[in-house]
């Protein structure tokens, strides 16, 4: 239990999105071995943090990963993503960021390399939806993630159709 609480609170401290000084990325295995954590365990953490990534599972280095903390700290990030409080988080990230809201002209990219994926240029926040958001409920490793995700998808799903909607001004108006 250690193990998942310690991965799923530690596992976006060091990420390369959040980092704003390149000299912290060590941040999370300093901490572990400040702590005093048994090695077994500081090694069980750092693996479930450099592989849950969606950019990893992308390149296929997460799917050699199989146990149970994985998954449950896997789902539980992913299942943070998705959903309302994931709609919002994307839209928060991405007005952080100065990324645009959306552009009709850009097309979300299929079939997306970890490369790819990477270069953030020229793309927009709905965009992020379709590159990443709604395949999130394919790659659950849980079951219990799977289900939480459906349920989180299907309202993604209607989001985006509203969104569209009122984009396009084809959405009904009520008074």
């Amino acid at each position: 239990m250690l193990v998942i609480e310690l991965a799923a609170l530690l596992h976006d401290i060091g990420d390369y999105k959040y980092l704003r000084d390149p000299s912290e990325e060590n941040i999370v295995e300093n901490f572990l071995e400040e702590e005093g954590l048994e090695e077994h365990k500081k090694m069980g953490i750092s693996s479930i943090i450099k592989r849950m990534g969606f950019k990893d599972e992308l390149a296929g280095l997460a799917t050699g990963e199989n146990s149970l903390e994985f998954g449950i700290v896997q789902d539980a990030d992913r299942l943070d993503a998705i959903g309302a409080i994931g709609i919002a988080r994307c839209f928060a990230f991405g007005g952080s960021r100065n990324i645009v809201l959306h552009n009709p002209a850009i097309l979300p990219r299929s079939d997306l390399s970890k490369d790819q994926y990477m270069k953030k240029e020229d793309q927009t926040v709905v965009n992020h939806f379709h590159e990443k958001l709604l395949k999130l409920k394919d790659f659950m490793k849980t079951e219990a993630g799977r289900k939480r995700a459906e349920k989180r998808h299907r309202f993604m799903e209607e989001f985006l159709k509203e969104f569209y909607q009122e984009w396009h001004g084809t959405g009904e108006l009520e008074c």
